[in-house]
């Protein structure tokens, strides 16, 4: 089915083509089989739960930011859940405790505070401390856990050996987008710093950040440092990625509403980079567009913009083979991951529905949305 035509297709819609995952994920059981690392689903990146039968046969369960998502991973994946939060509410710590498998803390001070608790509820429950390796080699400031100044995990400096009797792993999490070179840095910065504490260690968490399904990755690299690392310490290692889970795998649909002139040609569209896709703007990054190039290269170029009231709701400048005209589908690739996991309601614009594309080239609806939803997270 051509979805760029597909007129039952709603619009906007985020289209999730199933054996584009599955493709992913076959990656990810090779570097599971080879290294034996376990390897977890970060729902901060993609939580299209829908989706999670897919999933489930190739990973070993989801890694969590908080209650919502444990609570998400453990009614609709079923396996390992592991929680971290930069800080947990006490009054959410048994209900996390209850339904996590591994436990992680962003400081000592918390660990202390919580760790009693946590146990108490769930004596099977294994604890961990995030810690900061001070080294980083991510792209963008925004996106550097370890920069100048960093909240997220504990340095050296501010490191507690009195855990270290409850503490069964370590977490770090410094990678963004990055190959496997990246990650050899950065593990030979925790070695360095942290090393003494390893080899007490049940396990030691890698963390997200590793582009593991873009084109061209060392996965032969990744296998050799986890394998090297595993025989070195005696500890089990986990990788949490999710953006290398949805990678290339989903578009976003939209339509043409407008043609407007001001200097450019500007269409309007029944999307918004600012609410369906707003990474776009905060890292920022282009978006592909099916059949489309740089401003000028093609025959007509086109600003595409978004249905908002935000003067900066704009996805780039576009150029096309032909004329857009009103009704016309723009169909954005690479939007599964950190897009419907961030979008909002902004300006009342409704949220894309969501949509596979099976195997066989069918397409499923599983959700639209109206005012109803827009209305209750209000009051």
């Amino acid at each position: 089915m051509n979805i760029i035509t597909d007129s039952s297709l709603p619009s906007p819609c985020w289209v999730l083509e199933e054996q584009k995952l599955i493709d992913n994920l076959r990656i990810i059981e090779h570097i599971k089989k080879q290294s034996n690392a376990k390897i977890l689903l970060a729902l901060k990146g993609y939580a299209l739960w829908k989706s999670f039968p897919t999933i489930r046969p190739y990973l070993d369960g989801c890694c969590a930011s908080g209650l919502h998502e444990a609570q998400l991973a453990h009614e609709t994946f079923g396996k390992e859940v592991h929680t971290y939060s930069p800080a947990f509410k006490a009054e959410e710590i048994e209900k996390i405790a209850t339904i996590s498998h591994h436990l992680v803390f962003n400081s000592p001070v918390q660990f202390k505070h919580f760790a009693q608790k946590a146990k108490m509820t769930n004596p099977k429950l294994s604890l961990g401390l995030r810690i900061n390796p001070e080294y980083s080699q991510a792209p963008k400031e925004i996106y550097n856990p370890c920069g100048l100044h960093s909240r997220l995990g504990t340095t050296l400096s501010n490191f507690d050996e009195t855990i270290l009797s409850d503490c069964e792993g370590l977490h770090f999490h410094a990678l963004c987008e990055q190959s496997a070179d990246a990650l050899k840095n950065v593990l030979k910065h925790f070695e360095e710093k942290f090393g003494k504490y390893i080899a007490q260690m049940k396990w030691i968490n890698f963390g997200g950040g590793h582009h593991i399904t873009r084109q061209g990755y060392d996965v032969d690299t990744l296998i050799r440092l986890i394998k090297d690392f595993k025989a070195k310490y005696d500890v089990e290692v986990y990788l949490e990625p999710g953006e290398a889970i949805g990678w290339e795998t989903g578009t976003l649909v939209t339509t043409v509403l407008d043609i407007v002139h001001n200097g450019i040609d500007i269409a309007i569209l029944d999307s918004s980079a600012e609410a369906h896709m707003p990474d776009t703007i905060i890292m920022p990054y282009r978006a592909e567009v099916v059949g489309a190039d740089s401003a000028g290269v093609k025959a007509h170029t086109y600003r595409l913009a978004g249905n908002t009231c935000l003067a900066g709701d704009i996805m780039g400048d576009y150029s096309f083979d032909a004329p857009l005209k009103v009704g016309d589908k723009v169909v954005f690739q690479d939007q599964m991951h950190y897009t419907m996991v961030k979008a909002t309601t902004f300006n009342g614009i409704k949220l894309p529905s969501i949509a596979i594309e099976k195997e066989d080239g069918s397409i499923e609806i599983l959700r639209e949305f109206g005012y109803e939803d827009f209305k209750r997270r209000l009051s």
